[in-house]
């Protein structure tokens, strides 16, 4: 699920709180690091165990429309296409996520149900429901694209679910879109079948992604003296002042990259940096970041600091 990328955002997060704060305690930092990497996996699970909670809330009102006293044709036999939708009920006959929704203690749609109540709002009111429930039986295709169709076109660009997000953690909206995309691809891929036990993707390609995550926050902020001097040094019309804290911090873990890193390629690195700048940074850093790095890369090269293998150099 998560990205080099957004690896190395959360590590640029992290190291420049610590700068801000003037924190030296590396253990500390690192465990929050991971802490904050570990909360967007918590985000991706309420965002699954939002769909179920809809149709549960649909599932309620069936049950008790069906009970009054005069309830109508219609109310004693409605259409439940919506809550025998065959993705929806995958995702709450399956075991891994229940077991880590209760055992993360992710009941935020117990306490906070009035969202669930504006998202089924939106959702029936919208032109995909109604298309949807012109039938009341479906193909497992018809089910999954709905479901991904109301997740990307109504959940996911929600006003009231970002609100509700951000007060929830303050990190999570940038998260967000990672997030949106997981589920969809999980969605997208989700085939029919009656196992319980499905997996679900986890938070960490393979290990050697965590290991990326700690060596790249361990190395920038160790070296972060001896960086810093390098970016000086090539710098000579810039007051040191005058160059954002965020850019130093983003053209340390590019250093990083380049001395300490000998399987990525430099190209790769700069080009990750560069995007992360554009999105992070003031509007003129990607520019004056890319002259640094495309510098400094050039004279690493040039006199063979550059310890690189395969198509590192390339």
């Amino acid at each position: 699920m998560l990205t080099r990328r957004h690896i190395r955002v959360k590590v640029m997060q992290s190291l420049y709180a610590m700068g801000q704060s003037k924190s030296d305690n590396l253990d500390k930092e690192e465990k929050f690091l991971f802490y904050s990497i570990e909360q967007m996996h918590d985000l991706f699970l309420i965002n699954l165990q939002l769909l179920i909670e809809i149709k549960n809330h649909v599932a309620e009102y069936i049950e008790i429309s069906r009970k009054k006293y005069l309830a109508t044709n219609e109310e004693r036999n409605p259409n439940t296409k919506f809550v025998d939708n065959q993705i929806l009920d995958l995702l709450e006959r399956n075991i891994q996520l229940k077991n880590l929704i209760d055992g993360k203690k992710l009941n935020f749609w117990d306490l906070d149900d009035e969202y669930v109540t504006i998202l089924w709002n939106e959702i029936k009111d919208s032109e995909i429901y109604k298309e949807y429930m012109k039938t009341k039986v479906s193909s497992f295709k018809e089910d999954k694209e709905f479901i991904m169709d109301i997740f990307k076109d109504i959940i996911a660009p929600n006003e009231k679910l970002h609100e509700y997000i951000e007060d929830k953690r303050l990190t999570w909206m940038d998260d967000l879109p990672l997030v949106n995309t997981a589920v969809l691809k999980m969605l997208k891929k989700l085939k029919q079948t009656k196992d319980e036990n499905m997996s679900l993707p986890s938070l960490y390609k393979d290990l050697d992604d965590k290991d990326f995550a700690k060596n790249i926050f361990r190395k920038t902020a160790l070296n972060s003296v001896e960086f810093t001097k390098e970016i000086e040094g090539r710098t000579p019309n810039w007051d040191k002042d005058r160059i954002a804290d965020l850019d130093k911090v983003i053209i340390r873990m590019a250093i990083c990259e380049f001395l300490k890193f000998p399987s990525i390629p430099v190209k790769v690195t700069i080009n990750e940096y560069l995007e992360i700048a554009k999105e992070y940074s003031t509007p003129k850093s990607s520019i004056f970041i890319n002259g640094i790095l495309d510098k400094i890369s050039k004279e690493y090269q040039e006199n063979g600091r550059l310890n690189k293998v395969g198509r590192g150099l390339m």
